[in-house]
């Protein structure tokens, strides 16, 4: 029996899961079910660690700060850095997608430098990326649908 590959852990789906109510918080919670369980086999970047980082000491929740931070580096099989060639990449994904963010950029580039073509996000950004599949928590429960097809 094959491995099932990585899919790319988003930010957003951390700060669901811990976060106070929300209708994505259930979805995100069992997303990271499914991720204990070894049904899904997930990676994520020093990007990600850094918001999260950013974002919980900001507002000064340090202690969840730490959890989703140690809860990341626990869950995913792999950190990928994020190099010179990640930022240039983003920098091209900018010019030819201008909705997207610079963060999200950052997260396109290092899943494309890297084959990665999955993502857990609630961001519809990533629908824009050609190579990019985004699994939306929220349709993934009971199925393996995917937003975007490319």
């Amino acid at each position: 029996m094959t491995s099932p590959p990585f899919q790319f852990l988003d930010t957003n789906l951390v700060m669901y899961a811990l976060g106070g109510p929300h209708p994505l918080r259930d979805p995100s919670k069992s997303i990271f079910e499914k991720i204990k369980n070894g049904d899904l086999r997930v990676v994520s970047s020093t990007e990600v660690l850094q918001e999260i980082l950013y974002r919980y000491f900001s507002i000064r929740k340090q202690t969840l700060g730490e959890l989703a931070y140690t809860a990341i580096i626990d869950l995913c099989e792999v950190i990928l850095p994020v190099t010179l060639q990640e930022t240039d990449r983003a920098l091209e994904l900018l010019k030819q997608y201008p909705p997207i963010t610079s963060r999200d950029a950052i997260h396109a580039a290092t899943m494309l430098n890297n084959g990665i073509k999955d993502i857990l996000s609630t961001d519809p950004h990533f629908d824009l990326i050609p190579g990019i599949q985004r699994i939306d928590p929220a349709k993934a429960l009971g199925s393996s649908h995917k937003s975007n097809r490319r």
